[in-house]
């Protein structure tokens, strides 16, 4: 098997995946300015506290996802495979294809509708050492779950996936 055939260069995310995590921010919003619009009225006699919190929130969510989208990238190297992501906090994992166990190729609901997925790395290790790779077309989701798999099987044999 040749390696190089399954490396490739430093990939972003679909830019589809930005309306995934606006949506979420949108129920985040809804959820905590109904409370506070709850208790604003109850308390300080306000009706404007809700939505303005609401617009607050929501506002502060899209300026993250875009930031969030820009900061995402990933690249399937010779022995590894290497993702950069982070706003606040910038975090740089390798994983070694000797430790991959096995890839996962999930859809949510929201995904399946905007066409993407979401590819899930568990590795060997401790509980929780698996890596997340949001906002992936399917067809890239699908076809990074086979090189995941094909790599960790040339880093390890047969009985590595």
């Amino acid at each position: 098997m040749d390696v190089d055939e399954l490396t490739g260069p430093v990939r972003k995310l679909d830019p589809r995946v930005r309306y995934v995590w606006v949506l979420g921010s949108v129920v985040g919003s809804l959820v905590l300015a109904g409370i506070a619009g709850v208790a604003g009225f109850l308390l300080l006699d306000r009706l404007l506290v809700g939505p303005a919190i609401f617009l607050v929130l929501l506002a502060l969510g899209v300026v993250m996802a875009v930031l969030r989208y820009r900061s995402w990238s990933y690249e399937v190297r010779e022995d590894s495979l290497y993702l950069e992501r982070g706003v606040l906090t910038h975090t740089r994992t390798v994983v070694p294809y000797v430790r991959i166990q096995h890839v996962d190729a999930s859809r949510g609901p929201v995904e399946r509708t905007l066409g993407l997925a979401t590819a899930v790395v568990y590795t060997a290790g401790s509980r929780g050492a698996d890596v997340s790779i949001p906002g992936l077309t399917t067809d890239r989701a699908d076809d990074l779950q086979e090189r995941l798999k094909r790599l960790a099987i040339a880093a390890e044999g047969e009985d590595a996936v």
